[in-house]
């Protein structure tokens, strides 16, 4: 295999101080990314509430990372953003699947189900034609079942499989998958924000987990600039402080003032 090739010349004795920074660089920027989830993960595990976490924000990543693996096809960058990628996808997966597994045990009375296919109707074949019929945007993103969101996934790859076959030698079409990639990824923090906003309340919400992103999107800032990544990347990076330094404003005035945030949640 070629990795086994390049591991097998990499010669320790060599390697720079410089070489050193740069691996453990790349790593961080791998794993680095889903690291902020592990204490909401756990919070929701523990407290079987998911009601201070917008899975709004496994949306907004999980979008944002299928488009950025679909423009390395037509304009390769460093193989650790792609990496970073594809792991951030199963981790904003594995989010979501906790969240619907807690939602579902919390619902005392369980209500109607929503779905992506829809419900079966009996004696029809027609079962995507139903799916288009039934399908209500009301609970777009918060359906019942973990399945609907694969498949949502999976159904988002596969257009963007076939557009990317067609066009891959256009540039327009890929610059523009590239940006539409680091917008919505810059966009991240903004469903948490506006939830945060709604309740007038930080509860539920992990700090450590705005804190680490805080801490990330700084770093992979740095990174970008260093590297010389393309100016979409960096850009998003200073926007997505930006949203961090927000949230932790909120989580300030909640903290200090959580009367005056009660009062405006029961005028509204």
């Amino acid at each position: 295999m070629d990795f086994q090739r390049y591991v097998s010349q990499v010669d320790l004795s060599k390697m720079t101080l410089a070489d050193l920074i740069s691996t453990v660089a790349a790593a961080a920027m791998v794993f680095g990314g889903v690291v902020p989830y592990i204490p909401q993960y756990r919070t929701i595990r523990r407290t079987l509430n998911c009601d201070g976490f917008s899975t709004f924000v496994c949306f907004v990543l999980i979008i944002a990372n299928i488009l950025r693996v679909f423009f390395w096809f037509g304009k390769r960058f460093e193989a650790p953003l792609l990496a970073q990628s594809i792991l951030m996808i199963a981790a904003m997966l594995a989010m979501v699947e906790v969240c619907v597994r807690v939602k579902n045990k919390s619902e005392i009375i369980q209500g109607k189900q929503h779905s992506l296919r829809g419900l079966p109707v009996a004696g029809s074949s027609h079962s995507f034609y139903h799916c288009l019929v039934d399908l209500d945007w009301t609970y777009f993103w918060r359906w019942t079942d973990f399945l609907s969101y694969v498949e949502f996934v999976l159904l988002v790859s596969a257009i963007l499989s076939l557009t990317t076959y067609i066009f891959i030698d256009n540039d327009v079409y890929v610059e523009s998958v590239g940006f539409l990639a680091v917008f919505i990824e810059a966009m991240l923090g903004t469903p948490q924000l506006h939830k945060n906003y709604t309740n007038k309340s930080t509860k539920g919400m992990s700090v450590s987990m705005v804190v680490m992103w805080l801490s990330g999107d700084t770093f992979k800032t740095g990174y970008f600039i260093i590297r010389e990544s393309p100016m979409q990347f960096w850009l998003c990076g200073t926007l997505q402080i930006c949203v961090d330094l927000l949230i932790l404003s909120q989580v300030l005035y909640y903290s200090l003032y959580p009367s005056r945030g009660a009062a405006l949640k029961h005028s509204s």
